[in-house]
């Protein structure tokens, strides 16, 4: 993971210092991480950085491996189509995830379908692929966090497991993969207030509300920025996760509002369209905001090196519709996971990481994404420690299942 030393250090001097509120998380099994390294413990899985909702148990696919035969079928039940980030993710997943896997004939079809932020027709659509015997898995995103839990316990009891990436459930039937948002939250929000002088006017600009994703690092965002008395967050805002709604919330907001606004706290994918609205409302100079991956907001650093010190990413949308692919796969190989949450830390880029994505006659309404890396993002070295019978899931022969 990118600067993980200095992420590391941020949590160990917050805990030491006492000035992180415990978030009462539920109980951590940890035997269950037995294997993964000290420092990585330490810091994704400390419990005064975690969201008390958090599910951290062993889980029920312990010494489970699919009664099926491969290639598979894997649903993928998509809550959203409508933003870039699912766009990102939904490219990594169909032109580079499942043609890898079909060619090592491990799975032979991915199911799609899109519920518009509906959680009843999410059901319907979870249900049918159950019912209809057309999956053998089924992946989901950033989900409510208690909607589906009733239909992945049906799924389970019917030898169908379920995933859920960027975003948690409670259900004690599904599995998680993603940052651990509430401590990128924090690093966000303490990274800003530092950033604009430990004070002034700062807005928080969170995903959907109700979701794990956005609320964990709305949370952390909130804990981060509160260590910092000069610092007042003066709105809260939601943009969907939507540049284009990002774009408006922002813009009504400013033109109601003319005090001086000294940084904004925003969640990725939001970034590119909180920055037009900033450079369309005249203000100057321009009030530095969070950037997480969008090539649009990353060509105005691009063009203005001045501009902030670093990019944080919380969820680049390739790297983590990879990553859940790669433990569903291993899940369904019977390598058994032995943790609900498999967690990561958040990455960094510099200036000079930018500079070799992009040139400085790049374009600011890009709707691109830059991603990490799977390497960086979830190295196969530390995804391993994880499970009880680890090998490279490439190397497994289908024949032999």
């Amino acid at each position: 993971m990118i600067n993980i030393k200095k992420i590391f250090y941020v949590v160990v001097f917050s805990c030491f210092m006492g000035i992180f509120t415990a978030a009462s998380a539920q109980e951590l099994c940890t035997k269950c991480l037995k294997d993964v390294p000290k420092d990585m413990r330490d810091y994704v899985y400390n419990m005064d950085f975690m969201d008390k909702d958090q599910p951290l148990g062993p889980t029920v696919m312990k010494g489970w491996k699919s009664p099926r035969k491969p290639p598979w079928t894997i649903g993928y039940a998509s809550t959203y189509a409508g933003n870039t980030w699912r766009k990102g993710a939904m490219e990594r997943l169909m032109e580079v995830v499942y043609p890898k896997w079909k060619a090592l004939g491990m799975v032979d079809e991915i199911v799609i379908t899109q519920s518009n932020l509906d959680d009843t027709l999410q059901i319907q659509q979870m249900r049918q692929m159950i019912d209809g015997g057309k999956v053998d898995a089924i992946i989901i995103c950033c989900s409510n966090l208690t909607a589906l839990n009733q239909t992945i316990k049906y799924g389970w009891e019917k030898g169908i497991p379920t995933l859920s990436f960027t975003g948690f459930t409670t259900s004690p039937y599904s599995i998680n993969t993603s940052v651990n948002y509430r401590l990128v939250g924090y690093y966000i929000g303490a990274w800003m207030a530092e950033l604009i002088g430990e004070k002034g006017n700062v807005i928080i600009m969170d995903g959907i509300p109700g979701y794990s994703a956005s609320d964990q690092q709305s949370d952390g965002m909130k804990e981060g920025l509160a260590q910092y008395p000069n610092v007042k967050v003066v709105a809260q805002l939601a943009h969907n996760w939507t540049s284009q709604v990002a774009q408006k919330e922002l813009s009504q907001w400013l033109s109601s509002n003319p005090i001086e606004i000294h940084g904004i706290a925003v969640q990725s994918s939001g970034e590119t369209g909180t920055l037009q609205a900033l450079l369309q409302s005249g203000r100057d100079p321009i009030p530095p905001i969070a950037l997480g991956g969008e090539l649009g907001a990353l060509c105005y650093w691009r063009q203005n090196p001045s501009y902030i010190n670093e990019a944080i990413y919380a969820w680049p949308p390739g790297d983590e519709v990879e990553f859940g692919v790669d433990v569903m796969i291993r899940t369904l190989q019977g390598q058994g996971p032995r943790i609900q949450s498999i967690l990561v830390g958040p990455a960094t880029k510099s200036f000079d990481d930018i500079k070799k994505i992009l040139n400085e006659d790049c374009d600011r309404n890009s709707t691109g994404w830059d991603n990490p890396g799977i390497d960086n993002w979830a190295p196969r070295s530390y995804v391993e420690k994880f499970f009880d019978n680890p090998f490279d899931p490439e190397s497994y022969d289908p024949k032999s299942h």
